[in-house]
């Protein structure tokens, strides 16, 4: 049986509709400001090689689900860093530092936020320590490395290394470029955000005019997803049905949003999605979404491979697409709610959709993606 025919039995794990659901575009851009979002691309837009990342349709799975048009964002493409992040933390390594070249940048990581951050600090010459977890695979170690980070490998989990880093970096003055807020710590997270709603900017534009009707959205701690709401509100005229996915090992957004307020949770056993395997919704995304999201969804890991072969082999578009583990779940997510007839209703999914997708990285980790391709 082929892939295309199985993907009929595909569900999600989890969904929730939100009670709070109240999209204040007021509120929003009074958390990340038209400011921050516009200098944010000013400054983007001029880099060297800055171009914006192909909208590509995955036109043979709209027929397949019967919606109208399935846009997806390939961020495989930006800049050479093969993820989104790449708008993020270098932004913020540019803001925070102004030009001095004494200041040490720091961060922890999973993998393609530290890559942006070293990118960004080797460009402004500046010396970057990267703590990253046991879990963090040596290539990706390694491809940050080559921008000449300092590595730094922490026993234990992602909570771990930012440990970790916070500790190193308060005993030896380094400037930390953290993509997760916390107490008096959210300007950073906030210029990150701002760096990533460069991607609703451009697919403002190259939509021309087509109303999207869905957008979903993947959290890890949240960042992204917020920053696409926080886009939404800038740049487009209405609000789409706005869903937010998770690993269903990692559902800390929610189960947040289920207990309407923020919630930590228990992470049994980590997601091969390891930039989404996060276990509470940083603070500055969570202000943005816990009211702006109408519905949560989690998928299994089960569904990654075939999702990733899928892309791979064009079979859900006209071209082939490289999409890493964490570009899979909008799509997962996007098939099961499809395949289940009352959610489908519920949530006005139908023929005249046109749904918006987030494929956040490409083969940003050669070693898992050849792994998963080849499962």
């Amino acid at each position: 049986m082929s892939i295309k025919s199985e993907v009929e039995k595909w569900k999600y794990s989890n969904f929730l509709s939100n009670k709070k659901n109240n999209f204040d575009k007021s509120k929003i851009l009074n958390i990340l400001t038209k400011n921050d979002i516009d200098d944010a691309y000013k400054t983007i837009s001029k880099w060297d090689n800055y171009s914006p990342t192909p909208l590509k349709n995955l036109k043979k799975l709209s027929k397949k689900l019967k919606l109208n048009q399935i846009f997806y964002k390939d961020e495989s493409k930006r800049f050479h860093l093969k993820s989104f992040k790449a708008l993020g933390g270098a932004y913020a390594v540019e803001k925070v530092t102004k030009g001095n070249k004494e200041i040490v940048i720091s961060t922890a990581t999973a993998g393609n936020h530290g890559r942006s951050v070293a990118w960004g600090a080797k460009k402004l010459g500046l010396k970057c320590k990267i703590f990253i977890s046991e879990f963090v695979s040596e290539f990706r170690a390694e491809v940050m490395r080559s921008f000449g980070a300092e590595v730094i490998r922490v026993k234990g989990n992602y909570d771990n290394s930012l440990k970790e880093c916070i500790k190193k970096s308060e005993q030896n003055n380094w400037q930390i470029v953290q993509d997760v807020a916390w107490q008096d710590y959210k300007l950073v997270p906030k210029l990150t955000m701002a760096g990533y709603s460069v991607m609703m900017k451009e697919i403002a534009d190259q939509l021309n005019n087509q109303n999207i009707s869905h957008v979903i959205l993947q959290v890890g701690v949240g960042g992204m997803a917020a920053a696409m709401v926080a886009g939404i509100a800038r740049y487009l005229n209405y609000v789409p049905v706005i869903i937010l996915v998770e690993p269903e090992s990692a559902a800390c957004a929610l189960e947040s949003i289920k207990a309407e307020k923020l919630k930590k949770i228990s992470i049994e056993k980590e997601s091969i999605m390891g930039g989404m395997s996060c276990d509470e919704v940083s603070l500055v995304p969570w202000e943005i979404l816990k009211n702006s999201v109408n519905h949560c969804v989690t998928v299994s890991d089960d569904y990654i491979a075939p999702t990733i072969k899928s892309l791979a082999n064009s079979e859900f578009s006209d071209e082939k697409i490289i999409g890493g583990e964490c570009s899979t779940p909008g799509i997962v997510s996007l098939i099961g709610l499809s395949n289940d007839s009352l959610i489908k209703e519920k949530i006005n999914l139908n023929e005249n959709s046109n749904v918006l997708l987030f494929g956040c990285e490409g083969d940003a980790d050669e070693e898992l993606y050849k792994k998963l391709l080849n499962s």
